[in-house]
């Protein structure tokens, strides 16, 4: 079954699909973070504070809720909400 894609453009709005994810498959911090091999601790820092993430850390957490990861130029999924980016 398909999903629509996320136009993301915060990292509070990545932290907010993260766990999201995570809930809706029933996992706990300390589950997710056994997947990725980080501590449950660094996952709940991290749901919140999504800017620290590493690119490394961000693609394992997206591997391990079955996530993909896509990156394109802006205007194809551009939507009426989007804010600048808060890096």
């Amino acid at each position: 079954m398909a999903t629509t894609p996320h136009l993301l453009v915060t990292s509070g709005q990545l932290g907010a699909t993260l766990q999201a994810a995570r809930k809706a498959q029933g996992l706990t911090q300390s589950a997710l973070a056994a997947r990725i091999g980080l501590s449950q601790s660094r996952i709940s820092h991290l749901e919140p504070n999504a800017h620290e993430l590493s690119v490394g850390q961000l693609l394992a957490w997206c591997a391990a809720l079955g996530l993909e990861l896509a990156v394109g130029a802006g205007g194809s999924l551009v939507s009426s909400t989007a804010s600048t980016p808060d890096w």
